[in-house]
């Protein structure tokens, strides 16, 4: 038996050069001998030596993988089946110093995957490497380029990742439907909203605003407490803004998640109405996210706020790194929070 880790920690320090490049211009690994390997020392691979879990496979490469060095990763359990599965042709959707997101065709429909630097937002779809943006892509590869993705692995040109280690993107909670700090929920909306400005007055880049807009409707919804109504809004959010996560879309997945994380009983069916109305809507990487949204599956960023909400953890570190995430994304998730902690406090509990 051996690990993920050993096969890619084992060939000395092939594997490292392209760790610390993430592009194509690397140094070639020296040839490998054809004879029997000899012995491990013992030694732990690179993943057990940062105190990471490994992942252990039958002996041998997955047939149809050709072996070369590999780039180790801590992936997200949210892709773990498709890492784990069979072998499955991609395609690139987007190649960039922090990001590369891969499109999979599945039976059950399109899934996307990414590999991530360590400072990039920890997206529950991603598989985080071990060192940040070098500021080149990760690998010379235009959208629509061939991937695979299968068997431990995530193969794009020449970059090769692999699934060393495990994290879990649904935030460990002390119940269904846990009891939040009063402080902490008046910290996130005082961070959120500034001190002393009216909610009306919030606005989101690529959003109307005014009394007439979404985000205006969405307070509405909340202030009747009603939630059908918050989901009719979802019509007037979804794909709205620039970029592969349009903020409207960030919106919604932070709603979900925390409607799902809080132990709403109708989070289910909102996430359900979201999802279905996001198809032909919006990109490729927001559905998969709001997917995933549905299913509890969130950022790193955004599962530090809801812990630390709940008592696990410091709250304003984890509050600035949420708003600080992406460009917009990170202010639309916790505007999303903030609305499913509204929504579950009027509709799911005693006053």
């Amino acid at each position: 038996m051996r690990t993920i880790d050993e096969s890619t920690g084992g060939q000395g320090d092939a594997a490292t050069s392209e760790d610390r490049t993430g592009t194509g211009s690397r140094r070639t690994a020296a040839p490998r001998s054809t004879a029997a390997p000899a012995p491990r020392s013992g030694r732990p691979g690179r993943a057990a030596r940062a105190g990471m879990p490994t992942l252990h496979l039958a002996g041998g490469a997955p047939s149809g993988i050709v072996p070369r060095p590999s780039v180790p990763a801590q992936a997200s359990t949210g892709v773990a089946e498709l890492l784990r599965g069979p072998l499955r042709q991609g395609t690139v959707l987007l190649s960039a110093p922090s990001a590369l997101y891969v499109t999979v065709p599945t039976p059950s429909g399109p899934e996307v995957v990414g590999v991530l630097t360590s400072d990039a937002a920890r997206l529950p779809l991603g598989c985080i490497l071990f060192r940040p943006s070098n500021g080149r892509p990760l690998v010379s590869a235009p959208s629509g380029a061939p991937a695979t993705v299968g068997g431990g692995r995530l193969v794009v040109g020449d970059l090769t990742v692999s699934a060393a280690a495990w994290w879990d993107p649904r935030p460990k909670l002390p119940t269904a439907r846990p009891a939040l700090l009063p402080e902490g929920v008046r910290e996130l909306r005082a961070a959120l909203y500034g001190e002393g400005v009216p909610h009306s007055a919030f606005v989101l880049p690529g959003l109307a605003g005014g009394p007439s807009g979404p985000l205006a409707a969405l307070r509405g919804a909340v202030r009747r407490a009603d939630l059908d109504a918050a989901l009719r809004t979802a019509t007037r959010l979804i794909g709205e803004g620039p970029g592969m996560t349009p903020v409207g879309d960030d919106v919604l997945a932070g709603t979900t998640a925390g409607l799902v994380l809080l132990g709403h009983p109708a989070a289910e069916r909102f996430g359900s109405g979201v999802t279905g109305l996001a198809a032909g809507r919006t990109t490729e990487l927001s559905r998969a996210l709001l997917r995933h949204a549905a299913a509890g599956r969130v950022t790193g960023e955004y599962a530090a706020v809801l812990r630390a909400m709940v008592g696990d953890g410091p709250l304003v570190p984890a509050i600035r790194a949420l708003l600080s995430s992406g460009s917009t994304s990170g202010r639309a998730l916790a505007l999303g929070l903030s609305t499913a902690i509204d929504l579950v406090e009027r509709t799911a509990r005693p006053r």
